[in-house]
């Protein structure tokens, strides 16, 4: 069971760089948050799964959705699944919100802020399918490498959140963060590697803007595909 959020010491692991709205912003918020949003704050207890999404179904988490490219895409392919997405700014709820309604998305909700109480407070042990981190904010100086969300602790909590055969899927296009990831999940008793060393990208993870801006900038991408036993 993860520990009490008070035995964490808590420092982001997002970089905070807030942007001004535009007004295409707000209409979505306005017309689209009462049916994606899901409220919640630390210390308001597990989130009723079955009655956020309106039915009993394996549920996947996405830790930073950004601009909702992936994950818009993906429950639409795979709409036997419920799946939690997890953003801190409003511009990429917004575009995530706009391109779920595009698709007529009904299995997505989405939760802006830190995902680190969310794990800590919201989420009951092995309750979740999969676990996805794709391509998180890689606090590139070593003196910043404390706060990347993939961290020993933090595995070990994720683990405990799935149940037994979920999957922790990682994907970065920084090649020292890849190192760090495959050496911590690894690490973590809870888990099997699915491949040896880096897996190859499963067809059901689309190749978004982002991951092609990293190709062309000759960066190599890492996917790594983890089994809760």
């Amino acid at each position: 069971m993860p520990d009490e959020p008070s035995q964490h010491r808590h420092i982001l692991t997002f970089n905070f760089r807030q942007g001004r709205n535009k007004p295409r912003h707000d209409e979505s918020f306005a017309a689209h948050w009462p049916r994606y949003g899901l409220e919640w704050a630390p210390g308001e207890g597990r989130i009723d799964f079955a009655k956020t999404f309106g039915r009993e179904a394996p549920v996947v988490l996405e830790i930073g959705s950004g601009n909702g490219e992936a994950a818009a895409a993906m429950s639409a392919a795979d709409r036997g699944r419920d799946l939690l997405a997890v953003e801190v700014y409003p511009q990429g709820i917004a575009d995530l919100m706009d391109r779920a309604e595009e698709r007529g998305v009904e299995n997505l909700r989405i939760y802006q802020g830190d995902a680190l109480p969310l794990l800590w407070e919201a989420i009951e042990p092995e309750s979740l399918d999969e676990i996805r981190v794709y391509f998180p904010d890689p606090w590139p100086k070593k003196r910043h490498h404390k706060r990347r969300i993939i961290q020993t602790e933090h595995v070990k909590t994720m683990s405990g959140l799935l149940r037994p055969g979920g999957v922790i899927h990682c994907a970065t296009d920084i090649a020292d963060y890849a190192e760090q990831m495959l050496e911590v999940l690894t690490a973590e008793p809870a888990l099997e590697n699915t491949a040896e060393g880096y897996a190859a990208r499963p067809d059901h993870r689309p190749v978004t803007k982002f991951e092609r801006r990293g190709v062309k900038a000759g960066r190599q991408i890492f996917d790594l595909v983890f089994r809760k036993r």
